[in-house]
């Protein structure tokens, strides 16, 4: 009988491993260089050690779920498929026009994005869809003779369809593709009608082009992935893969859906923090992943909160998605100088090569690794098993050009470098947490991620959070995430009707028609999907909005009973509107733009380790070590210890460092830190030491 469930999350860095014996409730990490020429080889190479290690093998996994950056990634570095757009005659410019919104408002000189398919590809097409959705020019043989005719001359490898309304009708599309089968069946093709068939024409474009712009390298990959588990290791489970909404989904339809696993990452990251803190006891939390390049922000209140406004890149995504913010500050982030002698850090990273030069793999700038190792506070020697060997001269030395310039000790100059990194992270989330109406002394922060722990105390301590939980293994979380996570997709449809409180019953009876239909449609995905479910439920949520406005928010509508008429729709509302903007105008005209339904199988959850006291351990006291290090402006001795050695019960004084395998927890002066019964450290600040 299986007994395992492996989890994968593939960076750019490292592949993450996280392995959970569901007998003991243990998780065993990994960490694995990734293979950016192929991805999958990572995993394989992962597993091969991993069961090497723990004496494991294939045969006891029951549960495989993996995420990967390979999509996002393509995206941003501008380097998929040769991709040729079909849009309706007269809309050849849709990616070039946008929303008309500049990247920097106050800069005349602004450049706007590359779009991800040049001008001369953009095929335009005589078709047209009214927006009622009856067809005026259907799409025939000779018209689709004379595209392809086009996309051969470019050497388009996808193409992505997108016609106007065709969210209303997609027969259009679907024509076209079936025409392109016959004509030219070695593209590959994508409708934005399939991918998010929701109003708002450049976004649902650019949902359909993301999706053909990927998606053949993320069909061979998934290909690639799931023969070499199943003939090289013999897998017998379905091969998952997380989604950017925070649930799972088969891998056969990640391929045919890429555009869904584009924040799989930060929202595994998310999903996995949410179950190690509501099993430890909390609910309410400001999770930050801090990686090489960026910190995630997310906000946690049961579950992750959720957006349709989010963006890769220069790209919005208006499929939903677990809400992450990202911050331009990392374990890679690189100081520098300015023209006028100021200190900066970031937003420019060593990045995964060459790094950080403490790394000793040829980077020579300093980043902020760089000064907690100038510092004392990462110890010099291997790291992540061995993998990467900590030099502190390197780091010193690093440090040390920049301290020449700015007359300063190496200690000031690398204390100044965090400092500033702490500075920009506490100015970019404290409006944050405003504008999304969080109380952070409601909160605790739960810091991850390679960085996370090294960083999060001090951000915690610098915006005054009481509470702050690393969790037992967290530079594995998001792998973690891909364990537990629930099966989850989103569907939608547009309603666009206005109505008031005296005339709304038709708009009402126009949005139960169409959630009982998008619920139908949801069952019959997860039937598809073929997994076993503990439950199934479905949530139900509108877009809304007050007559004349240009945006929406979420309303949820779950237990609003629209058999009651407009009235209970109205009231949420209201209630959500006054919740977000703080007031909200009765007797006005609303607008209901879309209804959505996310349909969601709930996969059984394990149960975490459980740790106790051991009489046999070492004491504490033996296990730690005191060594110097320099903080708060001061050479003063800090407390190392293995975190093997702080089992629960057991409490430590800031400053102190606890090193494990894959990151280092540092513990300023101002908090003291116990472990709870699942091996989480929870730091609480110290007032009387303040």
């Amino acid at each position: 009988m299986s007994r395992l469930r492996i989890g994968v999350d593939i960076g750019g860095t490292f592949t993450d491993f996280a392995l959970l014996d569901e007998s003991t409730g243990k998780i065993t990490a990994l960490k694995f260089p990734s293979d950016r020429g192929r991805p999958a080889a990572s995993v394989f190479g992962g597993l091969s050690e991993l069961f090497a290690q723990t004496g494991a093998s294939m045969a006891d996994v029951g549960y495989f779920s993996h995420g990967t950056t390979l999509a996002v990634n393509t995206i941003l570095e501008y380097n998929g498929a040769r991709t040729a757009l079909l849009v309706t005659k007269g809309l050849r410019d849709i990616l070039y026009i946008g929303r008309h919104r500049l990247p920097d408002i106050f800069n005349f000189f602004t450049g706007m994005p590359e779009p991800l398919v040049r001008r001369s590809h953009v095929v335009e097409v005589p078709e047209r869809c009214l927006a009622d959705g009856s067809v005026a020019l259907a799409i025939d043989q000779p018209m689709m003779a004379n595209v392809v005719e086009q996309l051969r001359a470019m050497g388009a490898e996808a193409v992505a369809i997108g016609f106007l309304h065709s969210y209303r009708n997609p027969a259009n599309e679907r024509e076209a593709r079936r025409l392109l089968g016959e004509l030219a069946p070695d593209l590959y093709v994508s409708l934005s009608s399939e991918i998010w068939p929701q109003m708002r024409e450049f976004e649902r474009t650019l949902a359909g082009t993301m999706n053909a712009y990927v998606g053949r390298r993320m069909e061979t990959y998934f290909g690639d992935l799931e023969d070499g588990l199943s003939k090289n290791f013999g897998l017998t489970a379905p091969v998952l893969s997380t989604k950017s909404n925070g649930g799972v989904m088969t891998a056969a339809e990640a391929a045919a859906r890429p555009t869904e696993t584009l924040m799989s990452g930060p929202a595994a990251g998310a999903i996995g923090a949410a179950f190690v803190a509501r099993a430890a006891g909390f609910e309410h939390l400001i999770t930050i992943d801090i990686g090489g390049t960026s910190t995630d922000v997310a906000i946690i209140d049961g579950e992750p909160r959720y957006s349709t406004e989010n963006q890769i890149g220069n790209f919005p995504v208006i499929m939903p998605a677990v809400d992450v913010t990202s911050i331009g500050a990392g374990g890679g982030s690189i100081a520098w100088i300015d023209d006028f002698g100021v200190l900066k850090v970031g937003p420019r990273s060593a990045g995964a090569k060459p790094g950080p030069a403490a790394y000793g793999l040829g980077g020579s700038d300093a980043t902020l690794t760089d000064a907690f190792v100038s510092l004392g506070i990462i110890e010099a020697g291997a790291f992540a098993g061995g993998r990467i060997m900590i030099d502190k001269d390197l780091a010193v030395a690093a440090v040390g050009r920049l301290a020449g310039r700015l007359a300063m000790t190496v200690e000031e100059t690398a204390e100044a470098i965090i400092r500033i990194a702490t500075s920009h992270i506490y100015s970019t989330l404290v409006p944050l947490l405003a504008r999304k109406g969080v109380d952070y002394s409601d909160y605790a922060l739960l810091p991850f991620g390679g960085a996370g722990p090294m960083h999060g105390l001090l951000v915690a301590r610098d915006i005054g959070i009481e509470k702050v939980i690393v969790p037992l293994h967290p530079g594995v979380l998001c792998a973690t995430g891909a364990l537990v996570a629930d099966v989850r997709r989103d569907f939608v449809r547009t309603v666009h009707r206005r109505f008031d409180l005296a005339a709304g019953d038709e708009v009402v009876e126009a949005m139960r028609s169409a959630f009982a239909e998008l619920e139908a449609q949801g069952a019959r995905w997860l039937d598809g999907q073929d997994l076993g479910y503990v439950s199934r439920r479905s949530r139900r949520i509108a877009d809304m909005r007050y007559h004349g406005q240009s945006f929406e928010i979420s309303v949820p509508l779950d237990g609003v009973d629209l058999d009651q008429g407009p009235g209970p729709l109205v009231q949420a509302f209201q209630a959500e509107y006054e919740k977000v903007y703080g007031y909200a105008n009765a007797g006005s005209v609303f607008e209901v733009r879309d209804v959505r339904v996310v349909a969601i199988g709930e996969t059984p959850k394990p149960k975490l380790e459980m740790l106790a006291v051991l009489s046999s351990d070492i004491p504490l006291e033996a296990a730690v070590v005191e060594k110097p290090i320099w903080h708060d402006g001061r050479m003063q001795p800090a407390r190392f210890v293995d975190r093997a050695h702080v089992l629960p019960g057991r409490r430590l004084t800031g400053p102190a460092i606890i090193t494990q395998y894959d990151t280092t927890t540092f513990v300023p002066a101002g908090y003291t830190v116990t472990s709870d019964q699942y091996g989480n450290l929870i730091a609480e600040a110290d007032h009387d030491a303040r």
